[in-house]
């Protein structure tokens, strides 16, 4: 196991009603801006509680919406505006994590001279950032409970992740019947995402017994309660898990003292980057064609934990039990959640921009469970294709 420093300060209100919690605002000034996306949390009432609320608590409020699906730096860069021009206090985000994350960017940012996107490219220069607080209305991403952003700047096909202690939510409020109007398809992909983001973290697990059993729970979980929310989506108790699981995977329970690096996730940005599509269904399609590249005598041992512990299968030929448990993840994926089986399944037509992806890539995938050059990821491309 690896060293590591976790520190978690995100106080977290999980439940019904919690929505009340957002009084707790008042604490850290009066003027507050609230960031979402496309207005949904108006239709569901979720706008008008918190709307409510914050008046009551004396807040003067400012408003930012329109976050995309890939949360773009021009949206950030709208947002700091507000925050500085107006003297905000802190933000709140209502959303997924894309809106958390340009959220946690639009903090930062507020407190930084240069322009949004240096933070971006340079976390270093991340010193401070604004109080960030969060509803969450989608399970996916985890945002709500780590430092991390991942933000998009398709004028030059670029999508990168950034972190920094400073932007992690001081309070986030999971009410798991915000999720129960998340559609089939949203709901299929936010599944995806938290299971890339505990299979990051799973298959670098060299001698981390505590968190390689917490990621197979974590995974067990996901793949139980996945499909009931899919046919059932008002099932509390389902909503509930994969809210609560979508956190763990990713909030430094069970991802620290493994392999720094992940892979799977810089290939997929530069998918995201270039087409701009939905970043769950991007990593569905993308990590089996991984895990059958790196199968490899060394890799096999945990392949067949993998079979074994997470999907229950058994067997004497260990290459056969291996090959086993990545077609279990295909199926699941691709016919019990519904997701596109291939690139071509989400409009990628032509192979034209894998070298440049690729080449992109490759930074991110030295050090991580195996290492990849850009010829490998060019294979994976194609394989997913």
């Amino acid at each position: 196991m690896y060293n590591f420093t976790l520190q978690i300060p995100t106080r977290i209100h999980f439940g019904k009603g919690t929505i009340e919690n957002l009084a707790e605002l008042k604490n850290y000034g009066k003027k507050v801006l609230m960031v979402y996306g496309g207005g949904s949390i108006k239709k569901n009432g979720i706008y008008d509680s918190a709307v409510e609320i914050l008046k009551a608590n004396g807040m003067e409020m400012f408003e930012l919406s329109g976050v995309e699906p890939n949360p773009r730096i021009q949206t950030v860069r709208a947002g700091a505006e507000i925050c500085k021009k107006e003297g905000i206090d802190m933000v709140l985000a209502i959303g997924g994590g894309s809106t958390i994350d340009c959220s946690k960017v639009i903090a930062a940012a507020a407190k930084y001279d240069g322009d949004p996107w240096d933070l971006v490219i340079n976390p270093t220069k991340i010193t401070a950032a604004l109080p960030i607080f969060d509803i969450l209305t989608l399970s996916a991403t985890g945002s709500e409970m780590d430092a991390i952003a991942v933000i998009s700047d398709l004028t030059k096909n670029e999508k990168w992740g950034t972190s920094s202690p400073h932007m992690a939510p001081t309070m986030s409020i999971l009410n798991p019947e915000y999720t129960y109007s998340v559609s089939k398809r949203q709901t299929s992909a936010g599944t995806a995402d938290m299971m890339s983001h505990t299979m990051e973290n799973y298959f670098s697990m060299e001698n981390a017994d505590c968190q390689k059993y917490m990621a197979e729970g974590l995974l067990r979980t996901m793949i139980k309660n996945g499909p009931i929310a899919l046919e059932d989506p008002e099932n509390y108790d389902a909503r509930a898990n994969l809210m609560w699981a979508a956190t763990h995977a990713i909030n430094g329970i069970v991802r620290n003292g493994c392999s720094p690096k992940w892979c799977i996730h810089p290939i997929e940005h530069e998918l995201s980057a270039f087409y701009d599509i939905t970043h769950g269904e991007g990593l569905a399609i993308l990590t089996p064609a991984w895990m059958e590249h790196v199968l490899s005598e060394e890799t096999l041992p945990m392949f067949v934990d993998f079979a074994k512990n997470v999907w229950g299968l058994s067997g004497d030929d260990d290459w056969k039990l291996a090959q086993a448990g990545i077609d279990e993840l295909k199926k699941f994926f691709f016919e019990t959640m519904g997701i596109p089986a291939n690139l071509r399944a989400v409009g990628i037509n032509d192979d034209k921009n894998f070298e440049i992806m690729a080449e992109k890539a490759e930074k991110g995938c030295i050090g991580a469970f195996v290492d990849l050059k850009k010829e490998d990821i060019i294979e994976i491309f194609k394989a997913a294709f």
